[in-house]
């Protein structure tokens, strides 16, 4: 069975709570962005990761607008299900924008990043880094992956989400950005059957095809997304 649930910004009891305990060696659990768990590269830090790299389930993560992606970047690029992911040790996968994996027998369109609303506040490289936002690489990558499938997937992950999901779920701050814009032509060119995003720490569901999860589970279950 395929989960996901929303931001954990390296808390490690997320993982320790009822529902995700019981996850078997069958299942897959995906966090939708601000995984949280690479910001210092402390020796805590690095504990709370081999910790989650020994858990039975596979784990895959998107990177959000609150990641030190340069720590990121320090793990080997990989094939993974078909599309690429850093891979940490272990179960343990970050899922390269723009992957269009195959799990289980679902196709997930996977993409992260957002950009920060206080990024003024923050300082480059030590609490803000600008990769929070895709290349045009990355842009490409994903039109090519949707492409090779057709523009057919079974389910989009994101940490963030199309203008237009936001504007009619009164979430937008600010003006939409190029993630937002390009998320949008996604959302017209592509079949699926839900989009599920992370960003907005908020478990809701958006009518039949668009959903919000935080703290909640969200079993990926025959088509339909359904709460744990």
């Amino acid at each position: 069975m395929i989960y996901v649930i929303g931001d954990t910004h390296g808390e490690l009891e997320r993982f320790k709570e009822k529902p995700l305990r019981r996850l078997s060696k069958k299942d897959t659990l995906v966090v939708l962005g601000d995984f949280g768990f690479l910001w210092t590269g402390d020796k805590q830090e690095q504990k709370n990761l081999r910790w989650l790299q020994k858990r039975r389930y596979q784990l895959l993560f998107l990177d959000g607008c609150h990641e030190n992606f340069d720590l990121l970047a320090q793990y080997p690029e990989v094939d993974y299900k078909g599309g690429k992911a850093r891979h940490l040790g272990g179960n343990l996968y970050y899922i390269q924008r723009g992957s269009v994996l195959q799990v289980e027998d679902a196709t997930l369109l996977c993409f992260g990043g957002a950009e920060s609303w206080d990024k003024e506040d923050r300082e480059e490289g030590i609490n803000w880094w600008r990769q929070e936002l895709p290349t045009s690489e990355e842009l490409e990558r994903c039109v090519r992956q949707l492409e090779a499938h057709d523009w057919k997937v079974d389910y989009i992950l994101t940490h963030d989400a199309p203008r237009k999901i936001l504007e009619f779920a009164q979430l937008m701050k600010g003006q939409p950005n190029l993630l937002h814009t390009f998320f949008d032509e996604v959302m017209e060119k592509t079949g699926y059957k839900k989009w599920l995003f992370g960003r907005y720490h908020k478990d809701r569901s958006l009518g039949t095809k668009s959903q919000m999860v935080f703290c909640q589970s969200v079993a990926l279950d025959g088509g339909e997304a359904k709460p744990e």
